[in-house]
């Protein structure tokens, strides 16, 4: 249910090498013909997927797909963020029609290899999509619904064009959570489109594409 969609890096792979990445070769013809356009960059956090689902009545937890599980640990934070006293924030949000899903990111300690630089001792979550029945939400209702429930929000580095984005990715730029490489950006445009086939245009660049 209301599993999250694959994000397209922004260059295509070459197979035969390992998966490098090919510089120059956009995975997307979308991003080709918007690359000389600001896109909304946000840091991506090196974590797990996590949904968290609200079905009108109870909150549900889930991993990036149905199947997946959730570390024992992740789950009590996501049930001290969620449950409990603020089981009621669902309702008083969004009422009682359901099909609401926050998606966003555990990480902290245990979770990755560089978990432990988010957080030494410990989990979080931050929040950096939402969707309400087939509409996903903008940036500012984003940033709202983190503010209303006490949580984070995926922070903005800045507005980039995919040119600019892929150089500062390869330079390495600071983690907004510590002094440490962050491990790239997820991109929109700044004007949410959708492809021909009604996907979202969203891709994304890691720092360890251009170093593997």
């Amino acid at each position: 249910m209301n599993e999250y969609h694959k994000i397209n890096t922004i260059y295509k792979r070459d197979m035969t090498n390992r998966g490098k990445i090919i510089e120059g070769e956009y995975s997307c013809p979308e991003f080709e013909y918007l690359k000389d356009n600001k896109w909304i960059a946000t840091e991506k956090v090196d974590g797990t997927n996590i949904r968290v689902m609200w079905n009108g009545e109870n909150v549900i937890f889930g991993g990036k797909t149905d199947s997946a599980s959730i570390p024992v640990f992740l789950l009590y934070k996501l049930q001290e963020l969620f449950e409990g006293n603020k089981k009621k924030l669902f309702k008083e949000k969004f009422g009682t029609e359901g099909n609401v899903c926050l998606y966003g990111e555990g990480y902290g300690n245990k979770i990755q290899k560089a978990g432990k630089d988010y957080v030494s001792d410990g989990t979080d979550f931050v929040l950096f999509d939402v969707k309400i029945a087939n509409l996903w939400l903008q940036r500012e209702d984003v940033e709202d619904i983190a503010n209303f429930f006490g949580i984070k929000a995926v922070p903005i580095v800045g507005e980039f064009t995919l040119d600019e984005a892929v150089e500062k990715v390869k330079q390495g730029f600071n983690s907004q959570w510590g002094n440490f490489i962050a491990e790239g950006l997820v991109l929109k445009p700044k004007t949410e489109l959708l492809d021909r086939r009604a996907y979202r245009i969203i891709t994304k660049i890691k720092h360890k594409d251009f170093y593997n």
